[in-house]
């Protein structure tokens, strides 16, 4: 697909103003600790273009998140494949809007960054592999938080194209979240006993650091309850400025 749309995407039957396609994202709805607040898609509605900016940036992020993770753990083959697919469908996706913005004759200026992602990042472990498992839960909050928001512009925006394409991108996000959790709970001690055993000497090789294999520290649910919290207080406080990931702007 070219980085502007082709006309593919944009006259899918299936996928239209009258018969717009339906992605079941009610898992996603279930993994979130909280929808996005009416007010701040009242407030995206008025600033499509930073809107669509910070988009193309988000998906920039995430691919060169992905990258550094593939660098960090190459031991976790799984982990390998699952996020070089990432990384190419989250660059596609950065072509993609980047060509909405030059049809839109948009031009490209500096956004900083919202405080979403740091907001998350402050609470991680800094020991393996307690660390790896939060940076992939809270990967996997991200993209779902992004999945839930595409689909609640694509309700409420009155631009079709977009709309379009955010329902479009919905099926992606949310396998993107699935992935990031399924790698986080390869760590857990139940699967290691039941499937391949990752080479954790090698992780700590890899990250010159300390490993703590205690039970408790890999639990995956208890740290996904623990960022769910994070995340949903970041969603639905008030927030400096728009951004795609923001709360409810001040």
């Amino acid at each position: 697909m070219s980085p502007t749309m082709n006309d593919d995407l944009l006259n899918d039957s299936s996928n239209t103003v009258h018969a717009p396609a339906r992605t079941d994202i009610s898992h996603i709805h279930q993994f979130l600790g909280a929808p996005t607040p009416q007010a701040w898609l009242d407030a995206a509605l008025q600033d499509i273009p930073t809107l669509i900016q910070d988009h193309a940036n988000c998906e920039k992020k995430a691919a060169g998140t992905a990258m550094n993770l593939i660098f960090r753990y190459e031991f976790h083959q799984d982990l390998q494949l699952k996020l070089a697919q990432l990384i190419r469908e989250e660059m596609l996706h950065y072509e993609q809007v980047v060509g909405i913005m030059r049809e839109r004759g948009q031009p490209w200026k500096h956004l900083s960054a919202s405080r979403y992602a740091k907001g998350m990042l402050k609470h991680k472990r800094t020991y393996e592999p307690a660390a790896m498992i939060d940076i992939l839960i809270i990967g996997a909050f991200i993209e779902a938080r992004s999945c839930e928001r595409f689909a609640a512009l694509s309700e409420v925006i009155d631009d079709e194209r977009l709309a379009k394409y955010y329902r479009y991108l919905l099926k992606s996000e949310s396998r993107h979240y699935e992935d990031y959790i399924t790698l986080a709970r390869s760590l857990e001690p139940k699967r290691q006993q039941s499937e391949a055993q990752l080479d954790f000497e090698a992780l700590q090789q890899a990250t010159n650091g300390s490993i703590n294999l205690d039970q408790q520290t890999m639990d995956v649910d208890q740290r996904i309850a623990f960022f769910r919290q994070i995340e949903a207080e970041l969603i639905t406080s008030s927030d400096k400025e728009l951004r795609f990931h923001s709360g409810t702007p001040a």
